[in-house]
Order: C-alpha cells, then structure tokens, then sequence
C-alpha cells in the first residue's frame, strides 16, 4: 500500500469511526433498520477500530516525515 492511500485510509477510517462512536448516527441508522440490539456490543469494536485507525494514520505520517529527510 502506498502512502497516499495508507493516509487517506487513515484518515476516512478513524473520522467514520469517530462520527460512529461519538455522535448518535449509527444509534438512529440500526433502530431506523430495526436493529438497535447491535447497539450495546457496539463500543467493543467502535473503540479499538478507531484506536486502529489512528494508529495507521500516525504510520503514514511518520513513514512521510521519514522519506522526506532522507
């Protein structure tokens, strides 16, 4: 994978993630499709998926900052 797409994977999965988590979206989309029974399990993937996220964004930026002295 390269740079450019490892930082926008980055940075599209832990902004999708967040609004997921942090804002009732996800919470108004599952009970609007009748399954809000998802909804008390659902911070034991959201939490590490952004954890996730942010960790690959942090790689792309590092690796950039890398290849940029070099």
């Amino acid at each position: 994978m390269n740079r450019p797409s490892l930082l926008g994977t980055g940075i599209i999965g832990a902004v999708v993630t967040a609004t997921c988590c942090f804002t009732p979206v996800l919470a108004v989309a599952l009970g609007a499709l009748g399954l809000s029974a998802w909804l008390r399990r659902l911070d034991v993937v959201l939490l590490p998926l952004l954890a996730l996220f942010v960790g690959l964004t942090a790689l792309a930026v590092y690796r950039r900052r890398r290849a940029g002295r070099a």
